[in-house]
């Protein structure tokens, strides 16, 4: 008997769809920003109260914007058209989908910089340049590359044709056959850390930092930091699940999907966190090191051990591969818009929207270097000293990804028709009037203290 041919537009399986969601969720955030955040706020305190805010604001979201796609089953605008029309809703709503597209496309214009910097960064450990370094050595070496122009622009240059190329190919030729290869592969490499990390002679201490809480060190500041990381680490609010939701198939429940992502993506953060800390203790390190935790302590650390330099080329290398998990999806609400609504080919709409997204990162590659002194908006006192880097990052976090998940879970919670959504979710009864109590009432009390906070 011939099997039935897979839908062009629809994940080959439940499998593939979770693959393709937990790659877009764990980058850069898991591997780079959630150590040294964890590091800043003090450890396994940081850590419990993160997987609270998870649970509490994470999970909803990301179940909300996955409902939201699959019921519309098309690119962020039309979807949220589609399903506002057949209400009488509003055409603001419309923002929502707009947002989700303008936000991945500014996120992505800067993450391919530091995907970028991960690609080098293979090269600069694997040459053998922090073999016996010192701090000075270290921060040499990185603030030299920041400098150079041309360094970074070739890497982010690369890092987006890349990008592109997959993409390109479609969703089972491309984004499928690409996640099935690498999520497995980013797996075993964070494995293979940990088990590297378990050599040091510091792994316990790893282990109590990481997972034994010390509730004096938390701060406000502490938890609000762990609740607009939980809120923002599932790639929430910037259309990328609504787009990816689009292509799911109605039969797989999407609550049971949404938690294997949840899950996956939290063990990631936390087997980099046990990979990580021995590390950094072992070597004398601060873990409150900050953003500069990856690219300046590590190679110290990794410079300065036994294994080092096999051990922090594979690093990297793990660090690149979670970069470019995440940046695939960030281009897909773009590449999808453009091909539903401008009738362009699936190839060329993803090189249209790569071009576009690679153009406005060389305002974010300059900034290192050429315009490190130019703050566009400085004439604005919350602007002063922000580099177009920083002015990114910030519109982007602060207001763009808080008011995209907001304004989602306020339209799967009180507008979207109940008809059929426990049936949608896989969830009935007291857990379906759970979830929708916690979607309704406080994910958006979360997400609105977090907005509110940043901003003022």
């Amino acid at each position: 008997m011939s099997q039935a041919p897979i839908h062009p537009k629809l994940w080959s399986s439940r499998l593939a769809f979770i693959l393709a969601a937990t790659g877009s969720a764990v980058g850069l955030g898991n591997i780079w920003k959630f150590p040294y955040i964890t590091g800043e706020n003090g450890g396994g305190a940081f850590v419990l109260i993160y997987l609270l805010c998870i649970a509490i604001v994470g999970v909803p979201v990301l179940i909300a914007e996955i409902v939201v796609g699959r019921r519309g089953g098309k690119n962020p605008v039309a979807t949220m058209q589609e399903l506002t029309e057949q209400q009488g809703l509003s055409k603001a709503w419309r923002l929502v989908g707009w947002n989700g597209i303008a936000a991945s496309c500014l996120v992505l214009s800067f993450y391919a910089v530091i995907g970028g910097w991960s690609m080098a960064y293979i090269i600069k450990m694997a040459s053998g340049v922090f073999t016996s370094s010192t701090p000075e050595v270290t921060s040499s070496q990185f603030n030299n590359f920041l400098a150079s122009t041309g360094d970074i622009l070739l890497w982010h240059s690369i890092f987006m044709l890349l990008v592109i190329f997959i993409v390109a190919r479609g969703i089972h030729a491309g984004v499928e056959k690409a996640v099935k290869l690498l999520m497995p592969m980013l797996f075993v490499l964070l494995l293979v850390m940990v088990g590297y990390a378990m050599t040091t002679g510091k792994f316990t201490e790893g282990v109590k930092f990481l997972f034994y809480p010390d509730f004096s060190k938390i701060t406000t500041e502490g938890f609000l930091a762990a609740l607009g990381h939980a809120a923002f680490t599932l790639s929430i609010g910037i259309g990328v699940i609504m787009a990816y939701g689009s292509y799911l198939p109605k039969n797989i429940s999407i609550a049971r999907t949404a938690f294997s992502i949840a899950i996956l993506d939290t063990s990631m953060a936390l087997l980099a966190g046990l990979a990580i800390f021995p590390l950094v203790f072992a070597n004398n390190l601060e873990p409150s090191a900050g953003p500069g935790l990856i690219f300046v302590t590590l190679p110290l650390a990794f410079g300065n051990m036994t294994g080092g330099l096999l051990f922090g080329t594979a690093f990297f290398a793990l660090l690149f591969i979670a970069a470019l998990t995440s940046a695939m999806s960030m281009i897909e609400p773009v590449s999808e818009w453009l091909e539903e609504s401008k009738g362009l080919s699936r190839a060329k709409s993803t090189l249209l929207g790569g071009v576009v997204i690679w153009f406005i990162g060389l305002g974010s590659v300059l900034s290192f270097n050429l315009w490190s002194q130019a703050y566009p908006l400085s004439f604005i006192s919350i602007f002063e000293k922000k580099t177009f880097f920083d002015l990114v990052d910030f519109f982007v976090s602060n207001l763009m990804m808080p008011l995209g998940g907001l304004a989602i879970a306020i339209f799967a919670g009180w507008y979207l028709p109940r008809k059929g959504l426990p049936e949608d979710l896989g969830l009935f009864n007291l857990p379906f009037k759970i979830f929708m109590f916690v979607l309704r009432y406080l994910t958006p009390l979360g997400i609105l203290v977090v907005f509110l906070y940043n901003l003022i």
